[in-house]
């Protein structure tokens, strides 16, 4: 728990470019994992999941920035 309050914080440091460039950075992740695991499974398919969570926590971020 501990880690997710300090993970919010620091999204909250980012600028609205910074944060544009990760979203983008996980979604080429997701899509390369997404495809890996189509072709083979993966070792740990939760990592899909957790990514897409991040994925989602940093498009809340960049939301509130903008407002």
């Amino acid at each position: 728990m501990l880690k997710r309050n300090d993970e919010a914080n620091s999204l909250k440091d980012l600028s609205e470019i910074d944060l544009n460039a990760r979203i983008k950075e996980d979604e080429m992740r997701l899509k390369k994992l997404k495809f890996a695991h189509a072709i083979s499974p993966l070792e740990s398919p939760v990592t899909i999941r957790l990514l897409r969570k991040d994925i989602a926590r940093l498009k809340t971020a960049l939301r509130v920035k903008k407002m």
